[in-house]
């Protein structure tokens, strides 16, 4: 009964005049269950578990009458690439006056295949700071620095006098490189931030043996000319900078406080071999569209995403080498089929129409979004907002809800109307360094000016809430712990699941459009994207 009030209250008359259908998480715990069982064995992109997960959508589709959302069908085809970095044959060291340190891979320093790695490199290093370049905030991290036929070192930050929003967007691996390029650099090196590592260097570790994938197309080459990108372990940093006037260690309490960063070269090189072997790999976007039923307005969608795909088999943890993913995202997969059903149930469709779209290659980089974006099953400037759904987390009481983009579009003003006086709170990102806002498929669809946001349940801070949501992040988040084996709260899923909808509803029947705020850095992508 509490959840039936809490969505009337949230719907208002829409809840009688749209005959709006009634969650209670049991159904939606029961797709998880199915998307996370053994047998999908992770959802690997474009594995034969992702592809059953994709086929079980598409049949609960076809079940509640959701039509297809391209010409074609549901499948949107992605065409995709894998690196496979052959360890046995790859060796990294430092080099000081000629003198080579081999490296551990795995304890010491991790590489990562989303660039293309050569086969041989040597080149010195030096340490940049942040790694930055943002003319629009007047911030030149490489300004004075030579970085030709160089490695560029920095540690995972940004200045606190830069915007979460500025910062993120200029972290996102594609604009950094973009700037180091002209800069003259080979490759990067990265230090996590100890103070903001989403998960301890041993997982990061172990997670290494996945592939890389990137996107078939020169339209999707952000990282042309990239030689060689690693990942430092900070444990081990110190190492780096032998013979400088600074220690990691110094370096690090700047960026946990985020003060200016000093640059200056080191006195190391990095010499590697690598062998990688590439594969082609063919995946899918699910797509699904239920018309709207105004004339005019049907015309135009509210766009729903998640994505499917997890990260499928990796070494053993405890035992169990399956990642199943049932939060991350098989969570976000079934609430979309749920709102979807809730939304084709109704006798009066909403006036616009809506899009459902589950995308593929997430946990590669954001590729089956990319490519969504580039490739839209209905023109880009019919779109008219992204709601988009990652590891909601329903295993707190939902008394605070996160939303990442609050502030940056009116979406934010419409989810507190439409929490106001439910008791539940409404915040802003509580850990912008963790760059959430670009790291899940809705930055994709805001650098083509559609105004987005990504919600989540949340937490007090410091509070007994906080610190289970915190657990989580550091023992689940990409293991295979993360399975059907674990507490979930479904009356937060009921409301999760109640509050999506009526944000889509509130943006499916307002005939004005959403929009950027005046001061919002992502504005500008909707003037450049249309």
């Amino acid at each position: 009964m509490r959840s039936k009030l809490l969505l009337i209250a949230l719907l208002g008359c829409s809840a009688v005049a749209y005959g709006a259908t009634t969650f209670d998480g049991t159904r939606w715990w029961g797709i998880v269950k199915v998307l996370a069982d053994d047998r999908m064995e992770g959802r690997e992109t474009g594995s034969p578990g992702e592809r059953q997960a994709q086929e079980y959508i598409v049949e609960q589709l076809k079940l509640a009458g959701i039509a297809a959302g391209t010409a074609a069908g549901y499948y949107q085809p992605v065409k995709l690439r894998a690196r496979d970095i052959v360890e046995a044959e790859t060796n990294v060291a430092l080099v000081t006056a000629g003198q080579p340190k081999p490296l551990t891979i795995g304890e010491e320093i991790v590489l990562s295949a989303r660039v293309d790695l050569a086969p041989m490199i040597e080149a010195p290093l030096v340490f940049v700071g942040y790694g930055l370049d943002m003319p629009d905030a007047n911030y030149h991290d490489f300004s004075g620095l030579d970085l030709k036929g160089k490695i560029a070192v920095y540690v995972q930050s940004s200045p606190a006098r830069i915007s979460s929003a500025l910062s993120a967007h200029y972290q996102s691996l594609g604009v950094r490189w973009k700037a180091l390029r002209a800069a003259g650099a080979v490759g990067i090196l990265t230090i996590p931030n100890p103070s903001t590592m989403d998960i301890p260097w041993p997982r990061i570790a172990i997670n290494r043996s996945h592939p890389s994938m990137y996107l078939v197309g020169d339209e999707f080459n952000e990282t042309a000319d990239a030689r060689f990108y690693g990942t430092y372990n900070p444990a081990f940093a110190e190492q780096l900078f032998a013979g400088t006037k600074h220690t990691f260690k110094e370096l690090a309490a700047i960026a946990k406080d985020r003060k200016s960063m000093p640059h200056f070269p080191l006195q190391v090189s990095l010499r590697a071999k690598m062998k990688v072997n590439v594969r082609d790999i063919d995946s899918n976007n699910v797509v699904a569209r239920i018309p709207g039923s105004d004339p005019t307005l049907a015309t135009e969608y509210v766009a729903l995403s998640a994505h499917i795909d997890h990260i499928g088999v990796g070494e053993p943890i405890n035992g169990d080498r399956i990642n199943n993913g049932a939060m991350d995202n098989g969570s976000g997969s079934a609430l979309l089929l749920e709102v979807g059903r809730a939304i084709a149930a109704m006798p009066v469709k909403p006036k616009r129409s809506t899009l459902l779209v589950w995308v593929t290659a997430e946990e590669k980089g954001l590729l089956g979004s990319r490519y969504f974006a580039a490739h839209p099953t209905a023109p880009i400037s019919s779109i008219v907002a992204n709601i988009n759904t990652d590891q909601f987390l329903p295993i707190v009481p939902l008394h605070v809800l996160t939303v990442y983009g609050l502030a940056e579009s009116d979406l934010g003003d419409r989810i507190e109307r439409l929490l106001a006086g439910t008791g539940i709170k409404v915040r802003p990102d509580p850990q912008p360094l963790r760059n959430v806002f670009i790291r899940s498929d809705q930055y994709n669809f805001v650098r083509k000016g559609i105004p987005s946001v990504m919600m989540d349940v949340g937490a007090e801070p410091e509070s007994a809430d906080d610190a289970v949501l915190k657990k989580w992040l550091a023992e689940r988040y990409h293991a295979p712990s993360d399975d059907i084996n674990q507490p979930v709260d479904l009356a937060t899923a009921t409301r999760f699941e109640e509050i999506t909808l009526a944000l889509t509803l509130d943006v499916a029947n307002d005939p004005k459009r959403p929009a950027w705020k005046p001061g919002s850095f992502f504005r500008r992508f909707a003037t450049t994207a249309h």
